[in-house]
Formats: structure tokens, sequence, C-alpha cells
């Protein structure tokens, strides 16, 4: 009897001591407004991650009871979210621009002949790139020639990138190293001529004759451009940026930067639609590790609104008789299309104008309309004909940059017409349709910042509080939806909503920390956002 009393005592001690263990985590977050964007948009006070995940969501208290925290982090009253996905950017470019000349924000050609000049004698390039400029902004709007660009620099080939990446301006130097001549042909596009000569300015398909000719970044360089490019984004909160548009070889050199622990951001890799590209992963299949995803395709339709690119149904309310054109024949886009409808891949297709978007959203119906959880997206959706939203669904989905529509606006409906006007930068009604938006920046053609995207999307306004009540405002979205389209459905559209998007048990532990409360902030306040901090898996990379 004694030894049974003897054991009861001691089982009792040890079960005493272990009802007050608490559970070792890496971290805890509290003292917060935490908005998990969950499936109800809840709020919490804390959160516990460990191994780089959330472990819980709840009040300090009861949490603080739970676990023993490696360290804490008191936010101080600050509002904590998900880690922004921008859903469609050119992140790889956008670290190769940071060593070119930076021709955004020029008021006329002869500022961007200033910078230029100045870029080169700093630099001394053997060849001069660079992007930004658009004549949209200058007082006469008209595209410029390369005459000036000869004369300063007869020797040194010179091609600088119109602020959408679909126009170049290059200088008789680049044009002889392309071997472009009046005769060359090509097909999409243009090479412009005046008189019977090259004005330099060269629009889509062509430009590739450039890129060529061009010297290509040594690995050296392509490795500085991805970590720069990472800086940047972690600044602004990206914990996730999908590519729209690169190549095995960076693709893989991301991957193994990656695998090195130097390359912390998350990245969705669309595939740039080449035959090697294609013909490599369709064959070995989508690739997927924690921090890159590689099972999308990204094919160009058209060009861009602003070089009068866009296809449009109709011809160009400025420009009689000129309707924009397809990048590709109608046949070449219907054989990708179903060949990548054979494979496990994501068609994600670049559409600006309606009549674009009319045959990408017609073959997308087509071919994967009833098909189960595909998730094709229509990259831009900028112009889209009455008829034609239907087809929207999450199943084929509408991925949009709001600042598009600020910095078009001003110049739009001399492109399109004001009945046309009323399908275009539709992303309210986008939004009703598809039942979710995928958001975006498309940089570096507009500027790095989510906050720019938050407030162009709930305001329809620029940073000056134009126009007065905002533009096409019956288009513009929620606090909540915004949000929403800048994480878990930004994390949906990549397959990616199970694993990132929201702040909830079991997801990667990715959030950010800001200055103010976006949700509640006065709108005009919302562009000078600031983050306080970034973590990704947990740790704090700004």
């Amino acid at each position: 009897m004694k030894n049974i009393l003897i054991l009861l005592f001691c089982c009792t001690v040890l079960f005493s001591c272990n009802s007050g263990q608490k559970e070792k985590i890496d971290l805890l977050v509290f003292n917060a407004e935490v908005y998990t964007v969950d499936t109800n948009f809840s709020n919490a006070e804390a959160f516990a991650v460990q191994d780089g995940k959330f472990l819980a969501i709840g009040s300090a208290d009861e949490l603080e009871k739970k676990y023993e925290a490696a360290e804490k982090y008191d936010a101080g009253g600050k509002a904590v979210y998900p880690g922004f996905i921008d859903a469609h950017a050119h992140f790889y470019r956008l670290g190769l621009q940071q060593n070119r000349v930076d021709l955004t924000g020029t008021n006329s050609f002869e500022e961007v002949v200033a910078r230029i000049v100045e870029f080169q004698q700093k630099r001394g390039a053997d060849f001069i790139t660079g992007r930004g400029w658009d004549q949209n902004d200058w007082e006469v709007k008209e595209y410029p020639t390369k005459d000036t660009l000869d004369r300063l620099f007869p020797d040194t080939p010179i091609a600088v990138t119109r602020i959408d990446g679909h126009a170049l301006l290059v200088n008789q130097a680049a044009l002889d190293a392309a071997g472009i001549t009046t005769d060359t042909s090509f097909e999409g596009g243009d090479i412009e001529q005046k008189n019977g000569k090259l004005t330099g300015i060269i629009v889509d398909n062509p430009m590739s004759l450039i890129a060529e000719a061009q010297p290509a970044p040594t690995t050296e360089e392509q490795i500085t451009a991805l970590m720069e490019a990472q800086e940047i984004c972690f600044d602004y909160g990206l914990t996730t940026v999908v590519d729209a548009g690169i190549d095995r070889k960076v693709i893989e050199l991301m991957d193994s930067l990656h695998k090195n622990s130097e390359f912390k951001i998350r990245m969705y890799a669309m595939v740039s639609n080449t035959k090697e590209n294609l013909d490599y992963y369709l064959s070995a299949g989508p690739y997927k590790t924690d921090r890159l995803n590689v099972r999308s395709v990204k094919f160009y339709g058209d060009g861009a609104l602003g070089s009068r690119g866009a296809a449009l149904k109709e011809e160009y309310s400025d420009r009689s008789g000129h309707f924009g054109a397809l990048l590709s024949p109608v046949e070449d886009f219907k054989e990708t299309a179903i060949r990548i409808a054979d494979s496990e891949f994501q068609l994600n297709t670049h559409a600006i104008g309606d009549s674009a978007n009319y045959l990408v959203l017609k073959t997308y119906d087509s071919l994967i309309g009833n098909a189960e959880d595909r998730r094709w997206r229509v990259e831009h959706s900028q112009v889209i004909d009455e008829g034609d939203f239907k087809y929207f669904s999450k199943n084929i989905i509408p991925s949009v940059q709001p600042t598009h529509a600020t910095s078009d606006m001003y110049w739009a409906e001399d492109r399109l017409g004001k009945e046309r006007m009323q399908g275009a930068y539709a992303y309210k009604k986008l939004l009703d349709q598809a039942g979710i938006v995928a958001l975006g920046t498309d940089f570096p053609v507009e500027e790095v910042s989510p906050f720019l995207t938050f407030y162009a999307a709930v305001s329809r306004q620029d940073t000056g509080n134009y126009p007065e009540g905002g533009f096409m405002k019956e288009q513009a979205l929620s606090r909540e939806e915004t949000l929403k389209g800048m994480t878990i459905w930004a994390a949906y559209s990549n397959f990616e909503e199970k694993e990132k998007g929201s702040i909830e048990k079991g997801k990667f532990a990715d959030f950010i920390i800001l200055n103010e409360d976006i949700m509640k902030v006065e709108e005009d306040k919302i562009p000078n956002l600031k983050v306080l901090a970034t973590y990704v898996n947990g740790e704090k990379v700004k």
C-alpha cells in the first residue's frame, strides 16, 4: 500500500511539472492590430511563429501562457498584415534597371537627352540602355526621333525603352549594330519610317532585334540585379513577387541563390513563351520549392495602349485607320494555349485592347472554361467589351494593376473614345464577375510601391488628388477588397492560397508591420505609409 501511495505522489508531481511547462517557440508578436485576412477577415492581438510558420493566432495572454518565445516583438499597437504579394511585376528587369539610365518622370525629350548625357559621363557604357520615357507626359505628345542622339552619340549604340516596355527609341549606331534598315521585315509591331527614313522608334516584336545586339549581362551582374531588386521589394513589404516573363537561366539562377540562403524573397515565375523554354518546362513539369514556384507561362497577346500597340476591335479614336496589333498570329496563340491546356501549367496572357481580350477570353473559355481549378489569368484585362466580361471567373482570373488607371487617365479617352472607356480599367466590374482580382504594379513600368497600388485602387486618383471625386470612381475597390487582392487573392491566382496570403496556422510566417493602419488612415496618407518591419519565414529581412 505504501509503495502505491508513493507512486501516486510521484505521478502527481510529474503531471504538475509538465502541465506548467510552456512549449518553446521561435517568435511571439504581440500588442498588435493583426489583420489575418482569413475567411472571416478577422482581427487578432498576437501570434506565435515556429519553424517559419504561424503556429497560433489569438490574444497575448493566452499565447504567453502557452508558449515560451526565443524572441518577442512588441508591435506597439501597430497594424500587422500578411506579407504583400505583387501579382504582376518584372522583378529581374527592376534589378537590371538599377544600372541603366532612369528616364521615368522626364517632362520633355530634352530632359531625356540630358539624363542620357549625364549617365554616359559617369558610366562610359559601350551600349547605353535605359527605360522610362513617356511622350504622353510631354508638351509635344509625339514620339521623338533619333536625330539628336545620332549627333551626340555617333559611335555609341543607344536603346532606351518607353515606360510601358513596348516601344524603343534607338540611335543609328544601335540600328547598325542590329542590322536594321528600311528593308528589314517583321511581324507584329513597327519599325517606324518617315519619308523613307528610319525615325529610331521601334514598337513591340522588332525590339528583339535590338535586344539581340546588346551585350548580355554577366552572371555577376545578374546576381547583383536580383539582390538589389530584393532589397527594394523588402523595403516596401513585398514578400512574394510574380515575375511576369523570365527565361530558364534566370529562373535557375534564382533557385541556386535561394538554396545558398542569400536570396530570401518568394518568387512565382511566369516562364517566357519561347520554344526553348516551353520545350523544357512542359516536358519537365512544374517546379516547386518553398520560395520558388514555376508553373505558369507568359504569352504576350498585344502591345500597350500608350504606344498604340493594344489591339482594338475598332480604330483608335486619335489615329484613323489604326487598330493596334496582336504580337503573334492567332493560330500561334491558340496552338500554344492547346499545348499548355494539355499540361499542368497555367497560361497567363498579356491583353490590353478589347480585341486581344476577346481572343484570349474566347480561347480560354473553349479550353478550360468547364475544367476544374486551372486558374488561367488575363494579365492587365485593361479594355473589355461589354459582352466579354461574362467570361471571367475564378478559373479565368483578371490580373490588374490599379496604377495603370491613374497613369493612363489623362489620355486614355483620347485613344479609346467615351463609349469604350466604360469597359476600361473596370476593376470593380471585373471583381463582381470573377469573384476575385489579383493586384500588382507591373514595376518597373509603374513604381514598386504597393501603397500606390492600394491608393489607386480605392481612390482612383493620382497623388495630387486629381481628379476630384476620382477617375471612374464607380470602379474603385473597397479597402478590404484591395487588401485581399494584394494578399489572399494574389496567392490564389498563384495556386498558393494554402501556404500564404493570410495569417493562419500552418501558413508561412510572412508578415509586415506598418507605421499606420492602411485600413483606417486618411485616404490621402496611404501613398506615404512606411514599412517598419518585413518578415519572411519568421525571419526579419527589413
